[in-house]
């Protein structure tokens, strides 16, 4: 684990905590950049990407890993992610991605929305997506910004989507406010944070501490699932701490996803391999959606007009 990971661990002690005060606020968020402005979500961690960097290649490659893994959790019928985003309603809507990382969604999106508007906090991300846009000849605007203070006017969007992004943040209670600012009446947002169900937060948990004796180091599920978790920090959801952090917006339609690396506690070998080969997709999706057993839950969200 990383010395600023071990250090935001002694601050950051709950599943949902917040920042206790603005000094605190600002060494969580600087970690958070610090961190995913040097492990980038290229979906590279067990086979590295061997053509160059920005090129047309390297975001095809980007996008079948990512896509491929997204099978394991949701079907689609025309474009990946269609089950979740009407892409065909957007031609005529202002989208916002909040987190675009390498820019396979802000792809998506921009493709089919009236304009399109992506933001992140590091360096690589803005400098990443905005190469994507320009190999493909992709229109929009990419800037680097912190969504807990989002440098757009009030009423400026008519769908806003993040994916596993806002969790991280050193407040996301602040960036849910801010959401609820900048999208327009009947506007919606599309988000995805990290679950805390039974299975993959205190079984997954409980058996990754027993397996490594952090369990009886730390004494503490919270620490193990940190330990395990990208980013800095990551916070972890309850349907009910959801649905409380959400009370500004009309409605919510909430459920739950995760891939199969949900589902198999073993460390990675032979045996892991093969448990990936027999677990069927359909069944995947039954165990992490049906019996949330995922890691995701993903939450379409109204605002009233």
């Amino acid at each position: 684990m990383s010395d600023f990971k071990k250090k935001l661990l002694i601050g950051f002690t709950a599943p949902t905590e917040l920042p206790k005060n603005e000094t605190e606020k600002k060494e969580w968020q600087k970690a958070n950049y610090s961190w995913w402005e040097s492990h980038p979500m290229r979906y590279d961690w067990n086979e590295k990407i061997q053509v160059q960097e920005f090129s047309k290649e390297f975001y095809k490659e980007i996008d079948s890993r990512f896509f491929s893994n997204s099978r394991e959790y949701m079907s689609w019928q025309k474009t990946p992610f269609d089950k979740l985003i009407d892409f065909e309603s957007l031609k005529n809507k202002d989208v916002l991605e909040i987190g675009v990382g390498n820019g396979s969604h802000a792809q998506l999106l921009a493709e089919h929305s009236k304009t399109f508007n992506g933001i992140d906090i590091t360096d690589y991300a803005v400098k990443s997506a905005n190469k994507r846009f320009e190999v493909f000849g992709l229109s929009g605007e990419i800037r680097k910004m912190d969504a807990e203070q989002l440098d757009f006017p009030d009423n400026s969007f008519d769908f806003v989507w993040s994916w596993g992004v806002i969790h991280h943040s050193s407040n996301t209670a602040q960036i849910l406010k801010e959401i609820h600012r900048v999208l327009r009446p009947n506007g919606v947002a599309i988000i995805m944070v990290y679950y805390r169900g039974w299975w993959n937060y205190y079984v997954s948990g409980l058996v990754r501490g027993l397996l490594t004796g952090n369990i009886f180091k730390t004494k503490s599920l919270h620490k193990i699932v940190q330990m395990y978790t990208d980013g800095a920090i990551a916070r972890y959801y309850s349907f009910s701490d959801w649905h409380k952090l959400t009370y500004e917006f009309i409605s919510r339609k909430t459920s739950v996803m995760g891939p199969k690396s949900d589902l198999i506690l073993l460390p990675g070998g032979q045996i892991k391999s093969l448990a990936y080969k027999v677990l069927l997709n359909v069944f995947c999706k039954f165990l992490t959606s049906r019996l949330r057993m995922g890691s995701f839950l993903v939450s379409q969200i109204n605002k009233t007009g």
